[in-house]
């Protein structure tokens, strides 16, 4: 079974859809914010760390409506908009499991988890093109809110490490709840793109 690396599968793009709109270029800042996010976090830097991810995940609120309002719409930007996504949440998680902090830490197991089930997305999304040619990538509502939770969880805990603040039955029950979605999701999306590989529907 041969998967395309990444690299043919840009140059499989036409040229209109790899085009740089200012879409993409929001989704790129979010991605260059990602270091300064997690040296902050290192340094336990919270009020930069907080700043910073809040100006990451308003530029991931900007991104699609932009590309929707200025009909920006390409194949890159699909792409990379839910890679950045993935990047900025696994990043901040990794670093929390590993912060020395006497306050919340991530566990480490769960860090895992986040990782693999993003990894078993990344490579089914590449396996499905290797097979199927172009198809646009259409987020899920559950998606979408999962994507949220994790970012709100995030920001919290920012908050949490910046006050002093301990409030651990609401840390232990929003880990579980963003544990669940992430369960969800990764089941959600995997009965699609076996789905949509049978083609019994289309993305």
């Amino acid at each position: 079974m041969k998967i395309y690396s990444l690299k043919k599968l840009f140059r499989k793009m036409p040229p209109k859809e790899r085009r740089i709109t200012i879409p993409t270029l929001l989704t790129l800042l979010r991605i260059a914010l990602v270091p300064a996010i997690v040296v902050s976090m290192s340094l336990q830097s919270w009020s930069w760390a907080f700043g910073l991810f809040v100006v990451a995940s308003v530029s991931d609120l900007l991104d699609g409506n932009v590309a929707r309002l200025c009909n920006q719409k390409t194949m890159l930007g699909a792409c990379l908009d839910p890679l950045a996504d993935k990047i900025l949440i696994v990043s901040c998680f990794a670093t929390l499991a590993f912060t020395q902090s006497p306050l919340f830490s991530i566990p480490k197991w769960f860090v895992w988890f986040v990782l693999v089930k993003e990894l078993i997305l990344i490579f089914g999304v590449i396996f499905l093109y290797s097979r199927k040619g172009m198809f646009e990538i259409h987020p899920t509502l559950l998606g979408k809110m999962t994507t949220v939770v994790q970012l709100s969880f995030i920001a919290w805990l920012f908050a949490c490490y910046f006050l002093g603040w301990v409030p651990v039955r609401t840390y232990y029950g929003m880990l579980a709840l963003v544990f669940v979605m992430v369960c969800l999701v990764l089941v959600q999306y995997v009965r699609l793109g076996m789905r949509f590989f049978s083609g019994i529907i289309e993305l």
